[in-house]
């Protein structure tokens, strides 16, 4: 029922707890009432149920039209735990094109369900701190629907998280000792391309979505996405990168049929 994440595969740090806990913050601060931008909407009395007898589906794929941009390297220098956990070049992860498809691209029904409200699966998506990075590095959940965040290196890391245009108090702040087990969030409100930082290693960033139906995807690594199990009907599909903006289109689906909607960003 819920899109897919793109998830890359971090390798493991080496030990150096003393170098972490001296920059990394400690203190963990959770709001549990509220994380986004802005506040749920009214919920109906009933609640819809997907049919599969009759949901459709839309796939496509996300383009970028023109020269990419150069990876800038990454120096993890100041945390040997960090520099050593990789042989090949860290790389920035603001753009991932590869033959001109791009990755973490999040795609999401905006409009179009009506009155319908679809309950939040218990089930969590997960944000690993791995190779000092977050993995995935686009992530998205149902608000209501808990998101767990794991620390799998050998190094402190922490989940800074301050929703864009709010104040410090409506985020959250979890710290993690190295390889220490996991923590949940769940967030209360919508929002879109949430930053995610780790205080301790300034280019760790990630960005989470909450939105209030199952019908959404990250685009993987070859710039495609898939959403299933939509009621037929007329929807605003929606695509948002951290970087490029965002893209709307009007989508039509027919039951049991597999409809395309592809976008093209360029800087």
């Amino acid at each position: 029922m819920l899109g897919k994440n793109y998830a890359r595969v971090g390798l493991w740090a080496i030990p150096l707890v003393a170098l972490a806990l001296a920059g990394c913050n400690q203190h963990s601060r959770a709001n549990p009432s509220a994380t986004g931008n802005a506040a749920s909407s009214a919920t109906p009395a009933a609640n819809a149920q997907i049919d599969p007898a009759t949901a459709g589906s839309v796939t496509g794929t996300i383009k970028f039209n023109g020269k990419a941009p150069t990876p800038i390297v990454i120096d993890m220098a100041q945390d040997p735990a960090c520099s050593a956990v990789s042989k090949n070049p860290n790389l920035t992860e603001q753009y991932v094109i590869h033959d001109g498809r791009l990755a973490n691209v999040f795609v999401y029904v905006k409009d179009g369900l009506g009155n319908r409200i679809y309950m939040p699966t218990k089930t969590p998506v997960v944000l690993d701190q791995r190779g000092c990075r977050y993995v995935p590095h686009v992530i998205g959940a149902m608000v209501g629907q808990p998101v767990e965040f794991r620390n799998s290196d050998r190094t402190m890391h922490n989940i800074h998280v301050v929703p864009p245009g709010s104040d410090d108090s409506s985020g959250f702040d979890i710290s993690q000792a190295p390889m220490a087990g996991t923590e949940q969030h769940i967030f209360r409100n919508t929002g879109l391309m949430i930053p995610a930082r780790c205080n301790n290693h300034p280019w760790m960033e990630g960005f989470l979505n909450a939105v209030e139906n199952p019908f959404f995807a990250v685009s993987n690594a070859d710039g495609t996405y898939e959403i299933r199990g939509l009621p037929p009907g007329t929807y605003t599909l929606v695509a948002i990168h951290e970087k490029l903006g965002t893209q709307s289109q009007q989508i039509t689906i027919q039951s049991q049929q597999a409809s395309t909607a592809n976008f093209a960003f360029s800087k």
